[in-house]
């Protein structure tokens, strides 16, 4: 009933014949970027359609206006303007100038979200969830058996939770198997793959790997950061081989399981080697963290600048107040170049490492994401740090990012394939 009593009001003041416009401008001059983004959610949800200025003062926002609107911007420090329809013309009529890399983009319906998260807490956090916590933007926790049981065409966006899809609990044996968290979670990942069936932890993962590649293959939008990235991709590789030795599975690996891998079944990337040592904290060689040896206020990439009118979503997942963003670790911190498949679009790098931070790329009618770094607010994040505290970071363009993940399927007009 709130919700109806609100989408009703809203409709019926915003159809007024006179109804000026809110803008939310999203460049130096927003006090809190990040819950910009919530209101924006909030106004999506509520069946009222809103327009993103792209490059226009950082990717602003504009609503028609109403005094719930208002009050939810003011509620949430969100800064904003009231414009009269003249002024929106002029804005408009700038934009729409061929000269100009701008373009304004329709957002019409609230994407339902995902994050595949385990139960119970982990000894880290995750950058997704933790901004979309403090944005207020609502979404429903699913795991393996969610995910095996079929429940992926329910949701438009997708959120893969810190996690190893290779079957080796991160890579964590050597510095933390006689910690009870970790032998909690292999007690409960073992649990779980017998449960639906899997003789191994590695062939559920490689199952729901699976589910999640025909997700996108069906339109949906799927987002990762850290070692949801290349983790996800070697899994994809290596499904018709055994790459994890006996402290993970119980037997040993398969031999020569570096030639059996097939990268035509991954997203992003190409011709990698896998980390054969158990006792070290890597995957392969597609990460970059060992090449970040400068001082952490030198590490900064920087934001490619796309065509605002000719390519639209790529111009959408950069949109920000500033192309240069502070640098920050993970176990998987960037992609090495070299190993990123030509088709990949990268949105983001550090040239002079040679490495890329953020890349896109489409599958059937859906598309991926890949976000390297654990948390863009905090440059050396350890297991059992405590998490980050975003109400010092209301502006931060690292969160911004994963943000305009978020806003970019409610631009997706076509409807999704189950």
């Amino acid at each position: 009933m709130k919700y109806l009593f609100k989408i009703i009001t809203i409709f019926l003041i915003c159809s007024s014949a006179n109804a000026s416009t809110i803008l939310v401008p999203m460049d130096e001059t927003q006090k809190n970027h990040l819950k910009a983004y919530g209101v924006a959610y909030w106004v999506l949800e509520n069946d009222v359609v809103m327009e993103w200025l792209l490059n226009y003062r950082g990717g602003s926002f504009l609503f028609p206006h109403s005094q719930l609107i208002e009050e939810e911007l003011v509620i949430k420090g969100v800064s904003y303007q009231i414009l009269p329809d003249q002024k929106v013309k002029q804005i408009k009529s700038k934009i729409a100038d061929p000269e100009v890399n701008m373009e304004v983009v329709q957002l019409e319906t609230a994407p339902k979200l995902a994050v595949y998260t385990p139960q119970g807490k982990q000894p880290w956090d995750d950058a997704v969830t933790m901004v979309l916590t403090y944005a207020e933007i609502p979404y429903d926790e699913i795991y393996d058996s969610a995910v095996v049981m079929g429940v992926l065409p329910e949701y438009d966006w997708l959120h893969l939770h810190h996690e190893d899809f290779t079957g080796q609990y991160g890579k964590f044996y050597k510095n933390y198997h006689t910690q009870s968290w970790y032998q909690k979670q292999v007690r409960d990942n073992e649990q779980m793959a017998q449960k639906l069936g899997f003789e191994k932890v590695s062939e559920l993962k490689l199952n729901v790997a699976l589910r999640m590649k025909e997700f996108v293959s069906g339109g949906g939008f799927l987002f990762t950061m850290c070692s949801g990235t290349d983790s996800y991709d070697i899994a994809l590789a290596a499904q018709n081989t055994d790459i994890c030795e006996h402290m993970y599975d119980h037997d040993p690996s398969e031999p020569n399981y570096q030639a059996k891998l097939d990268f035509a079944q991954t997203f992003a990337f190409k011709d990698f080697t896998i980390e054969k040592d158990p006792m070290v904290y890597e995957y392969s060689d597609i990460d970059g963290t060992k090449d970040h040896r400068l001082p952490e206020n030198q590490d900064k990439f920087f934001l490619f600048e796309f065509s605002a009118k000719w390519d639209i979503v790529p111009t959408m997942l950069c949109q920000n107040h500033t192309m240069e963003i502070d640098g920050f670790m993970g176990q998987t911190t960037d992609f090495r170049k070299e190993f990123i498949k030509p088709e990949v679009l990268i949105m983001g790098e550090n040239k002079a490492m040679g490495t890329a931070r953020y890349i896109h790329g489409e599958y059937g009618e859906g598309t991926w994401t890949f976000y390297g770094g654990h948390d863009p607010e905090d440059y050396k994040h350890f297991v059992g740090d405590p998490p980050t505290d975003l109400n010092l970071h209301p502006n931060s363009p690292g969160y911004r990012l994963i943000l305009n993940n978020i806003l970019f399927p409610a631009a997706k007009k076509k409807k999704r394939k189950t």
